[in-house]
This record gives C-alpha cells, sequence and structure tokens, in this order.
C-alpha cells in the first residue's frame, strides 16, 4: 500500500512555524521557541522535494540560518551583560534632577 502524500496545507503551516518561531524567539528573547525554531526549520529543510524547493519564495537553508540567529539572540545576554546603572553620555540630555523633597 502507497503512503498517503502530504497535502500543501501541512507544507504550508510548516512553513509559516519555520518563518514565524524565530521571529517570536527574537522578540521573547526566550530559548525555549528558539530551539523549537531550530527543530522546526531543520526538519522543513531536510524534507522539502526539489518541487517545493523551486516552488518557494526562500531557500530552506535561510529558515535554519533565521533560527540560528534566534537562539544567538537568546544567548546573547549571557555574552554580551545589559549596562544597568550607567547613565547616558554627557550632553545628551537625557539625564533630569528630582526636585529636592519638601518636608509636610
Amino acid at each position: 500500500m502507497e503512503p498517503e502524500k502530504e497535502s500543501k496545507d501541512s507544507q504550508d503551516i510548516q512553513g509559516t512555524m519555520a518563518s514565524t518561531l524565530p521571529m517570536a524567539a527574537i522578540f521573547t528573547r526566550n530559548k525555549m521557541i528558539g530551539w523549537t525554531a531550530v527543530l522546526f526549520s531543520l526538519q522543513g529543510w531536510l524534507s522539502e522535494t526539489p518541487a517545493q524547493a523551486a516552488a518557494s519564495s526562500t531557500p530552506g537553508y535561510f529558515s535554519v540560518g533565521m533560527a540560528l540567529l534566534s537562539v544567538g539572540v537568546a544567548y546573547a545576554p549571557l555574552f554580551l551583560p545589559p549596562q544597568i546603572g550607567k547613565q547616558a553620555g554627557p550632553g545628551t540630555g537625557t539625564v533630569t534632577n528630582a526636585p529636592p523633597a519638601v518636608p509636610a
């Protein structure tokens, strides 16, 4: 018995997940979403047929690269910690002094 061929809808959903999950991981900096994006994109890239590759607007390795970039963004604060407590440079006009407290 011949296995069922995948429908076009399942490929569309997989492509949508492979392109949407990296963006969600970058915006939220969530590592779990980033690694899920890597798995989805690798699965989509390795399972695409030559006909699907010819018909798609972006190559499969592009989605893998975006997913890896999203994982890199999620782990960036580990290697480049944010600068907390530093004031803006001189002359930027962003620092304002609070008025003195008035006793009641």
